[in-house]
C-alpha cells in the first residue's frame, strides 16, 4: 500500500511521464472510438446504468481512497486514522447496496476527484509553461468528476447529446485525439 502511495503521491510521478501517460491515454481513447464506433456507442449508450462496471469503478475508487487516507500523514490527528478507514470502507459497502442510480456514473466521478491530484502533483511549480495543458486537464476532470458524483444524469445528458449527430461525435473525438497529441508532443519535446 505505502508503494502505490509512495509512487502516486511521494515524490510523485514526473512531468515528462505524466505527460505521456495523458497524451497517449487521451489519443488511443479517442483513436478507438473513431475506429470503432459500432463497439463504442452502444458501451456509451449502457455506460451510466451498468450496475457490474459501476461496482467495480466503486471498488476501485474507495480502495484508491482508503491507500490515500492510510499512507497520508495525519500529524496530530493521527488518533483518528482508524476510525476513518473503518468509515471508508462502510461507505463503499454502503454505495453499493444502496446507490443503484446511475452507479457507474457517480464512481467515475470520484475517480476523476482522485485522478486530479497526482496530475497537479506532477506539475507544481515545474517548468515550462506548457505544463498547464495537464494542470487545466486535471482542473476540467476534477470539476466534470465533481458534477458526476452529484448530478449524474448530466453524464447520460452528454453522451446523448454527443451520439444524437455524427459530426459532433466525430468532432468531439478528433478534439480529444488532437489534444493528446499536443499534449504527448510538449511532453516529449519540452518536458
Amino acid at each position: 500500500m505505502q508503494a502505490i502511495f509512495n509512487f502516486l503521491y511521494v515524490p510523485g510521478i514526473p512531468l515528462k511521464t505524466m505527460g505521456i501517460i495523458i497524451g497517449l491515454w487521451l489519443i488511443v481513447s479517442h483513436a478507438v472510438a473513431l475506429a470503432k464506433p459500432g463497439i463504442v456507442q452502444p458501451f456509451l449508450k449502457r455506460f451510466p446504468r451498468n450496475e457490474n462496471l459501476g461496482a467495480v469503478l466503486v471498488i476501485i475508487a474507495f480502495a484508491w481512497a482508503f491507500i490515500y487516507w492510510s499512507c497520508m500523514d495525519l500529524g496530530e490527528f493521527f488518533t483518528i486514522e482508524k476510525p476513518v478507514q473503518l468509515v471508508i470502507i462502510a461507505v463503499c459497502i454502503g454505495v453499493l447496496v444502496y446507490v443503484k442510480e446511475f452507479l457507474a456514473v457517480r464512481a467515475l466521478g470520484f475517480l476523476m476527484i482522485l485522478a486530479a491530484a497526482p496530475i497537479l502533483k506532477s506539475a507544481f511549480l515545474k517548468e515550462p509553461d506548457t505544463r498547464l495543458l495537464i494542470v487545466a486537464f486535471a482542473y476540467v476532470i476534477a470539476v466534470k468528476g465533481m458534477f458526476y458524483v452529484g448530478m449524474p444524469y448530466l453524464l447520460r445528458d452528454q453522451i446523448n447529446w454527443v451520439l444524437a449527430k455524427k459530426p459532433r461525435y466525430t468532432a468531439g473525438f478528433a478534439g480529444g485525439a488532437a489534444f493528446g497529441v499536443l499534449v504527448l508532443a510538449c511532453a516529449l519535446m519540452f518536458w
